[in-house]
């Protein structure tokens, strides 16, 4: 059959528009009416077109949302099939042992292409391997799960539609209609500014909200942030700031609630807390009223738990004794009292794992049902539902790629927290020094090592091991403070070894300099030092330990071998996911994109558990997300 013969027949037979015939004598083309190609395919199959192809010869079959290349070879032919939008797939076709004649097929009637999309049309040819993959990570391709588990381009035709992809979705939508987001996801504080304006400013661009890191700052640095964060924040936009316990300074609590206060400041992300606190209940009941037996309170709190008897505190209403204790003080009024009565002092449960900083490293597919479960039981026992205010849980810790995410909204939690990813992004508040660090760490790169804040009673914190001498240093510190009763009880040789490795400066010059310190900022410290040698002792080892910390936002190269940086399993999670990727290198990393991500792609993985739900039988790797997909969405 010539090859203008045979291009004739396959029109009647297969109702391209175009069709284009390559043979080692040349080209021919042929034009129809189009319309029919994916119909005819499914009702003919490709087999008696393979077969009525010379030996080598290429066709191309076009229609306006599919184009089909069959490559006749001498046991079979090769068929590539390519969507409008680019989706495309490849696979052998087998030649039939007695193949139809094409003159005895006819195509089916036209019928009015569907609207493009990144999939392509309706269609029973299923999508297999590369081709499947790439369209489950598009978040919004229609996919059909065909009866025998194959999966379909198109939104119209036989099978199980595919849900799209929706990160607005995850947790329910409480978290978001709650705060006024887009995405059910903000950025943790970071202490010492790094949890920046910039950061607060990103995010709530982009539909979702940061923390700011006031923890360890003085008031007069958080005041400037406030009225920066003011100056260019959104009327309305949503922002947080954190309230970090401090146990040693009871004093500094209250100053920052009466910053926040003053700055109408409505939301807190409550740090470290092991129990409630005079100043916390004061900022989340200023305010608050009965209105028609209901109560409503305009400030609220967002704590970060990693134990159910904190958790326990947070999720009921404030005890009785404490509130008549604030109202008798004046610090609240009595229907402000009356109010908090029946209101928990938080409506947001963060649950926080193996993180960054101050952390438990509890393991959160542990820690996180069992306060659902109590989070469920409180609600019930108090009536929460019918009072309109039952608290939401969230997850932070340990998230730094997309499957790590959709774990926690798969455990149950309403909303998601980040952290450590945040703090290697461009927004950050600290150094690039500190930026390339935490880029190149891998998940073994976490240590713990004293915190500054809690250091005598020997509380802990997750830091960046690679690179820096932190954690070693700052622990024979406190091994020394538990030993000696005092700077003057410490051995010459290893007073010695401290100054010079660790203070790089006589100890009675940091003396000197951490006596000049408190004498401004709580002369009652300096007053129980001067007594107390052994208090003195603390207080002088903490300057190592507070400046560790500045050093790295500083980027203070000569100290690197210092830096404290707080940092949990995370981030080398998240450098894992991008490696090989533009995301690799710090100076790509913008904070809202690296969030926006870890939600597009945990949607995704959402969407491919549905399709696998729905009978469909998966490719290869089709649950991990490439960077691409995930930035892309």
């Amino acid at each position: 059959m010539s090859a203008d013969a045979l291009l004739d027949t396959l029109l009647r037979a297969y109702g391209p528009r175009r069709a284009v015939l390559h043979t080692a004598a040349g080209a021919a083309e042929a034009r129809g009416v189009g319309g029919s190609l994916v119909a005819a395919v499914e009702a003919h199959g490709l087999g008696a077109l393979a077969a009525a192809l010379p030996a080598g010869a290429r066709l191309l079959l076009e229609d306006p949302d599919v184009e089909l290349e069959l490559t006749r070879a001498a046991d079979g032919a090769r068929l590539r099939v390519r969507w409008e939008g680019g989706a495309a797939f490849e696979e052998q076709v087998a030649l039939p042992a007695a193949p139809r004649a094409l003159d005895g097929l006819r195509a089916p009637p036209p019928r009015a292409p569907a609207v493009p999309s990144a999939a392509g049309a309706p269609s029973s040819i299923p999508l297999r391997g590369d081709a499947l993959r790439a369209a489950l990570h598009q978040p919004a391709a229609p996919l059909r799960v065909l009866p025998a588990g194959e999966v379909a381009a198109g939104g119209a035709g036989p099978g199980l539609p595919v849900p799209a992809a929706d990160a607005a979705r995850l947790g329910g939508g409480a978290f978001c209609a709650a705060h006024g987001l887009r995405l059910p996801v903000f950025s943790g504080a970071m202490a010492g500014g790094i949890g920046s304006v910039d950061i607060l400013v990103e995010m709530a661009a982009a539909g979702m909200m940061g923390s700011f890191g006031s923890g360890g700052l003085p008031l007069s640095d958080i005041a400037r942030a406030l009225a920066d964060a003011s100056a260019r924040l959104p009327a309305g936009a949503p922002s947080c700031w954190n309230l970090l316990h401090s146990p040693a300074e009871p004093g500094l609590e209250d100053a920052t609630v009466d910053l926040y206060l003053s700055h109408g400041v409505t939301r807190v992300e409550a740090s470290a807390f092991m129990g409630l606190t005079p100043a916390l209940v004061r900022f989340r009941l200023r305010g608050a009223r009965l209105v028609g037996g209901r109560a409503e309170a305009p400030h609220r709190i967002l704590a970060k738990v990693s134990r159910p008897e904190t958790a326990e505190a947070f999720l009921r209403p404030a005890p009785a004794a404490l509130l008549a204790e604030l109202v008798a003080a004046g610090a609240l009024s009595a229907d402000e009292a009356a109010a908090g009565a029946l209101l928990p002092v938080a409506e947001d449960i963060t649950v926080e794992a193996d993180s960054g900083g101050h952390t438990d490293r509890r393991p959160l597919v542990v820690v996180l049902p069992a306060l659902l479960r109590l989070r469920d039981r409180i609600a019930a026992e108090q009536g929460y539902a019918a009072r309109g205010c039952v608290p939401r849980v969230g997850a932070a810790g340990g998230l730094g790629d997309p499957a790590s995410v959709y774990a926690a909204f798969a455990l149950g939690a309403a909303y998601v927290v980040t952290g450590s990813v945040n703090q290697a992004c461009a927004e950050s508040g600290t150094s690039d020094l500190v930026r390339e660090m935490l880029a190149a760490a891998k998940v073994t790169d976490c240590v713990s090592g004293p915190a500054p804040d809690m250091f005598e009673i020997g509380a802990q914190v997750q830091v960046l091991g690679a690179g820096t001498l932190y954690a070693q240093r700052a622990g024979r510190l406190y091994d020394i403070y538990r030993r000696a009763a005092g700077l003057h009880d410490i051995p010459a040789d290893e007073r010695q070894k401290i100054e010079k490795t660790i203070f790089q400066r006589p100890l009675d010059d940091v003396w000197a300099d951490t006596r000049a310190f408190w004498a401004a900022r709580d002369p009652r410290e300096l007053a129980r030092a001067e007594a107390d040698p052994r208090h003195q002792m603390a207080l002088t080892f903490r300057w190592y330990l507070g400046l560790s910390s500045r050093w790295a936002r500083a980027g203070e190269a000569s100290r690197q071998r210092d830096f404290q940086i707080w940092c949990g399993p995370a981030m080398g999670l998240f450098n894992d996911w991008t490696r090989g990727t533009p995301w690799a290198r710090p100076e790509a990393r913008r904070v809202a994109a690296v969030n926006r991500a870890l939600l597009t792609g945990a949607a995704l993985l959402q969407r491919v558990d549905a399709a696998a739900a729905l009978g469909a039988t998966l490719p290869d790797g089709a649950r991990d997300i490439p960077p691409a997909a995930a930035f892309a969405g």
